[in-house]
């Protein structure tokens, strides 16, 4: 099983992608788990909302193969306290996927085909955070379900 976060360009803030790798690192003893960055568009600024979401759709869709499962992180998804969530995952870890992937959209969120290929959408909260954030609250999210499924200290109910 691989579980995969697909972003849209790199982390540029040096001590949010240290505390990203940590997290990246802790949860490699659970299972395999990487961050897939996905590289910006050329001529942003010069495209509309619109064929931007078209754009990145594209590029997010060309990495998802058939058999794989793709849950986007969303803020009109379902929301999940971290214990919720830990059931949520080991559902996920129990039905036998190959990969799955978590996928944080662009600026302006995700294209209606990425909606409609998607198998799920969860929520990290109904407030908007900059997506070099979400990258970093999805990955401690993401450990902190293993270190639930698997009696570790680190939460605290």
């Amino acid at each position: 099983m691989t579980i995969t976060l697909l972003v849209i360009g790199k982390t540029d803030q040096a001590n949010l992608l240290q505390m990203i790798v940590d997290y990246q690192k802790r949860i490699q003893h659970f299972v395999k788990f990487e961050i897939q960055m996905l590289p910006d568009l050329k001529n942003r600024k010069s495209l509309s909302q619109k064929m931007q979401k078209q754009q990145e759709g594209t590029l997010l869709l060309k990495q998802i193969q058939k058999n794989d499962h793709l849950i986007l992180l969303d803020e009109n998804g379902k929301s999940f306290s971290s214990e919720d969530f830990a059931l949520y995952l080991q559902k996920k870890l129990n039905s036998g996927y190959k990969k799955i992937y978590f996928a944080i959209g662009g600026p302006y969120g995700f294209s209606p085909e990425v909606h409609q290929r998607a198998n799920g959408k969860i929520s990290l909260s109904k407030m908007t955070f900059s997506h070099q954030m979400i990258r970093l609250f999805f990955a401690e999210q993401l450990y902190r379900a293993f270190s639930i499924l698997n009696n570790l200290p680190y939460h605290h109910s």
